[in-house]
């Protein structure tokens, strides 16, 4: 085990023995409060997901996004509209709400980032779609 630990903090930029081992705890201990939940590593770091399923941000943002489309969506509709949106059953939406009502910040500053990334690429987009039609910048 001890090899495998000092493999993967070799293996990661900033990392030490320390703060890999409190980041395994803690993260064990929120699946354990959170059955459905594991942690998976990205470009973005490593971050809360459904077992065998997306990440939890991508599920809580596509419920606040269809919250804020239809406010007058019920708990048990707003939870259904999500699980269709997202090809998951109401079960593991409702495992998704859970883990962000204990750890919202989390969640929300991944959001955040994410739709930040969005707009940037969206506007290289437009701004090469622009260029590729002739258009003249401002």
């Amino acid at each position: 085990m001890l090899r495998r630990l000092d493999r993967y903090v070799r293996s990661t930029p900033g990392a030490s023995t320390s703060s890999v081992a409190n980041q395994f705890v803690d993260e064990a201990l929120r699946a354990e409060e959170h059955p459905g939940i594991t942690f998976r590593s990205g470009p973005t770091g490593r971050r809360a997901a459904l077992v065998g399923g997306p990440d939890v941000w991508e599920v809580i943002d596509t419920l606040l996004t269809l919250r804020e489309d239809d406010p007058s969506l019920a708990e048990d509709a707003l939870v259904t509209e999500t699980a269709r949106t997202t090809a998951l059953v109401g079960w593991r939406v409702r495992v998704a709400v859970r883990y962000y009502a204990a750890f919202p910040a989390e969640i929300d500053d991944r959001i955040a980032a994410h739709r930040e990334k969005a707009d940037e690429a969206e506007a290289a987009w437009l701004a090469e779609r622009a260029l590729l039609r002739g258009d003249q910048a401002s």
